[in-house]
């Protein structure tokens, strides 16, 4: 049935118009495809400028529940979606950088929520998932890949194995964690003296965490998940520990 708006109080506008939408989420009123008014008509409503509308919407936009399509005809205006995760990848990059959380509490969350997707994996991922997994791994086994698109494959191999565990919010938030420390991975990766060597060494890793998923041996395949993510990610850390305060 139609939503029915209501005016809000003109205080601090945007976040009373955020309240509003919000409240008919929570109600159930408005769901993931639904389609807001165009601003012309949801301002006078709401009671609100329009420029007050627009901030409004791009608060939602950026933390991933509405997309906005602009111009006329049907798919034109802001729709509610669903797509957490690269916004809570952002947001989290960004609370890292600030120094929100520190990268030994990054490495530590990794490995609670790999260690639970990697043994969930190996009881519930579908036999597809895992051919799609094992295309990332033979596209990282190629000659000569370069640091970055390894560094993207193997990110999009662990954010895979965490969806084919059946949890999606545990595939949101590992993909929000691996996104936030991608940049340092990919640094380290750079900065490795034996690239080829150690590109070897990662995928043989990623090749036996397959097999074992594949053969549902998911206590296993979350202990070598840890050892996986501490080899390189804990070096991380223990680099940054040896930092003189003020170093970069």
């Amino acid at each position: 049935m139609p939503v029915e708006w209501q005016p809000v109080r003109q205080s601090r506008t945007h976040e009373l118009v955020l309240q509003s939408i919000e409240q008919r989420v929570f109600a159930g009123e408005l769901r993931a495809g639904d389609r807001l008014p165009p601003e012309r008509e949801l301002a006078p409503v709401l009671g609100v400028s329009r420029s007050a509308l627009r901030e409004a919407l791009r608060v939602l936009e950026t933390i991933g529940v509405l997309v906005a399509q602009p111009g006329r005809g049907p798919d034109a205006g802001a729709r509610i979606v669903r797509h957490p995760d690269d916004a809570l990848g952002r947001l989290l990059r960004l609370h890292f950088a600030l120094g929100s959380y520190s990268l030994e509490d990054v490495l530590e969350a990794r490995v609670v929520l790999e260690r639970s997707s990697f043994e969930a994996a190996a009881r519930n991922a579908s036999p597809e998932d895992l051919d799609e997994a094992e295309a990332l791994v033979v596209r990282m086994a190629e000659p000569g890949v370069p640091v970055l698109e390894f560094n993207d494959l193997d990110t999009r191999f662990h954010v895979h194995i965490a969806r084919s565990s059946g949890n999606e919010l545990t595939s949101t938030l590992t993909s929000a964690v691996r996104e936030s420390v991608r940049p340092l991975i990919l640094r380290a990766l750079e900065a490795a003296e034996d690239w080829p060597g150690t590109a070897a060494a990662l995928n043989a890793e990623h090749t036996e965490l397959l097999r074992r998923v594949r053969a549902g041996e998911g206590v296993s395949a979350a202990d070598l998940v840890e050892k996986h993510i501490r080899s390189l990610h804990g070096t991380l850390v223990d680099e940054n520990s040896d930092r003189a305060p003020g170093d970069s």
